[in-house]
């Protein structure tokens, strides 16, 4: 996808399930010797340039001695040529440039030419030619970009920073000087604590005006989540504040004790926050999730699950959100009967593999009927298809109790309406139709003058 777009966060989610599937495809096939080239492009680049690479490349293949393995080579270029020369300019983005005849998966030979924008930044050029694909920046677009904010204070002073996978980022920093208990009695007491309680209100003030400078952009937070650290009980104080802006307080995923400010303590925040780090994304699924199965607690009927219903709802234009478990076992099969007769009809099933052969509908025996049988991942139809339903997708893991629970009790799929809706009129509305489409066809057989006359 093109960086000219900020993703959302289900959107990143969707391209990462996407780039998942390509690396799976692409390790599974094999070249015939050294013959699949595998080319990545930095958006800085320019196609004339990895043209003239890969003419020259062209040319030092005639010296490959195996003349097999030089023409599959020199083939590999040529589709890699062909591609390149229908893309005007190097996207936002980059591109990655996969060529080559491959052995797949089911041990077929198959000739393959794929150019892919990422959502991501291709950060290295690269020109490869290999008996197998290279999927390396593929992976690295799988690593999380979530970014989070640290905010490290204690008595000396506080420090602001940033954590986006290896990168750290310290935004800024101050130092303050605080009074400390004394022993002093007298008339001086109550003043002494009146100033000391006035500065540490002061302090926890500009730290709290820091974070909102530091940590909301357009009105809200620019970090997934947010970690206070610190010796003593500044960061509490802060957390429990009225001060603190509500806004990053929803944020806040842990709070840990360190040892040592600034760039010391930091390192020590990002380490005992690595628990809490990993599992944001599970909290997110799970509050999803728990608004789903509210919806069914309180039978509002703004809620749908099982495939076949999801997809009626979708056709309905009824879904706002599309909760699926990214590893559903469901393959979408699309039979075209009599295709290229008058009379061609098209049916689509979505069925797991081992009830499609229980039907007898499986996409490898279409040869041998009149029929044409064609079959996707229902997932991966999902995440090519769902914007043309007007709803936002969240593809979700079976990693915490509310999506084994989605799996096991709601066949992994399940959506939250716009309005409500009666899913169970709308079935019988269907089956209603598929009884009258049969009398109609059975009316269309039936020739008076051949029965009656």
């Amino acid at each position: 996808m093109s960086g000219e777009k900020e993703l959302t966060d289900a959107e990143k989610t969707i391209e990462r399930y996407k780039v998942k599937k390509l690396i799976q495809m692409l390790e599974s096939a094999r070249g015939m010797g050294t013959s699949v080239i595998s080319v990545y492009m930095t958006p800085k680049e320019q196609i004339s340039g990895m043209v003239a690479k890969l003419n020259n490349e062209y040319g030092t293949a005639s010296n490959i001695k195996s003349h097999t393995n030089k023409l599959s080579v020199q083939s590999a270029i040529t589709a890699a040529l062909g591609r390149l020369k229908q893309i005007p300019r190097v996207p936002t983005n980059g591109l990655l440039l996969y060529s080559g005849t491959v052995m797949t998966a089911d041990n077929k030979e198959k000739k393959l030419t794929l150019d892919i924008e990422p959502f991501k930044a291709v950060s290295r050029s690269l020109y490869l030619c290999d008996n197998k694909f290279h999927t390396e920046e593929l992976r690295r677009m799988l690593e999380s970009d979530d970014k989070f904010g640290f905010i490290i204070m204690d008595g000396s002073g506080c420090t602001f920073a940033t954590v986006c996978g290896d990168v750290k980022e310290k935004l800024g920093s101050f130092t303050v000087e605080l009074p400390k208990k004394h022993g002093r009695g007298g008339q001086s007491k109550n003043r002494f604590a009146r100033i000391r309680m006035e500065r540490r209100h002061n302090y926890v003030r500009k730290v709290a005006e820091s974070a909102v400078s530091y940590f909301i952009t357009n009105d809200r937070p620019n970090v997934r989540g947010l970690v206070l650290a610190g010796s003593a009980d500044f960061k509490e104080v802060l957390f429990q504040s009225d001060l603190f802006d509500p806004r990053l307080k929803e944020v806040v995923v842990k709070i840990v004790d360190v040892a040592h400010p600034g760039d010391v303590g930091l390192n020590q925040a990002i380490d005992l926050s690595a628990d809490a780090l990993s599992g944001v994304k599970l909290v997110q699924e799970k509050k999803l999730l728990q608004t789903f199965f509210d919806q069914i607690a309180m039978d509002t009927q703004q809620y749908c699950f099982g495939v076949n219903d999801a997809m009626r709802c979708l056709e309905a234009g009824a879904v706002e959100t599309l909760i699926c478990f990214e590893d559903l076992d469901v393959n979408r099969y699309v039979i075209i009967k009599n295709k290229g007769a008058e009379d061609e009809a098209t049916e689509i099933h979505l069925l797991t593999e081992a009830d499609a052969r229980k039907k007898n509908i499986h996409a490898h025996e279409a040869g041998k009927t009149q029929n044409e049988i064609e079959s996707e991942n229902f997932v991966d139809w999902l995440a090519q298809n769902y914007q043309k339903f007007g709803c936002t997708l969240e593809l979700i893991s079976d990693r915490s109790q509310e999506g084994t629970q989605l799996v096991r009790g709601f066949g992994g799929i399940g959506g939250i309406l716009r309005y409500k809706m009666d899913v169970i009129a709308l079935r019988d509305h269907e089956k209603k139709e598929g009884e009258d489409e049969r009398i109609a066809a059975n009316n269309d057989e039936f020739d008076f003058d051949d029965d009656f006359m």
